[in-house]
């Protein structure tokens, strides 16, 4: 649960068994994106350790490196740019493969640095017991997150983020 998440190398990139799995995990994924940065908002403001959050990109397996770079230096270039020649930047970058964001809260107490990452905290909610280091495993929705009808059941989400992100802290003291 604690590391530091190297772009498709370690992360876990999920994989379901049917298509209503997925869009149960659709359905839960923001809520419990939100509920797991709040929930870890208010552990810090109690706790010794202060975070900062980082970005990082995972990129499809078959993006080649020339095309990363490229993106890397439009983005950068965009950044930079006279507001003139931003929009013909943006076209450029819109016509290349897009990398997705990953998130790692970095951890500092006094000489120690630990680090989270948040995507593995939100399938630890959203799943039953993702295996994180498995390359592309198949999931099973916890679907006790859902409702009758199938909606969040925003109790069972808070409190299942809540005991998740109380166990990352517990395990920063080991």
């Amino acid at each position: 649960m604690l590391k530091r998440c190297q772009p498709l190398l370690t992360c876990m990139k999920p994989k379901f068994a049917t298509t209503i799995a997925w869009q149960q995990s659709e359905l839960l994924m923001q809520p419990v994106y939100i509920r797991t940065i709040d929930n870890l908002r208010k552990v810090l403001e109690e706790s010794p350790w202060k975070g900062d959050y980082q970005e990082y990109r995972i990129w499809a397996d078959d993006i080649p490196e020339e095309t990363r770079a490229q993106f890397a230096l439009l983005q950068q270039e965009v950044r930079t740019a006279a507001p003139q020649d931003v929009e013909e930047l943006e076209m450029a970058l819109a016509k290349l493969p897009a990398p997705f964001s990953g998130y790692n809260l970095v951890l500092t107490n006094g000489m120690v640095e630990k680090s989270i990452d948040l995507w593995d905290l939100c399938y630890q909610v959203c799943f039953v017991d993702p295996d994180l280091s498995a390359e592309a495993p198949i999931v099973t929705v916890d679907t006790t997150l859902l409702d009758e009808e199938g909606e969040v059941d925003w109790t069972a989400l808070e409190a299942k983020t809540k005991q998740i992100v109380q166990q990352a802290f517990a395990t920063l003291e080991a």
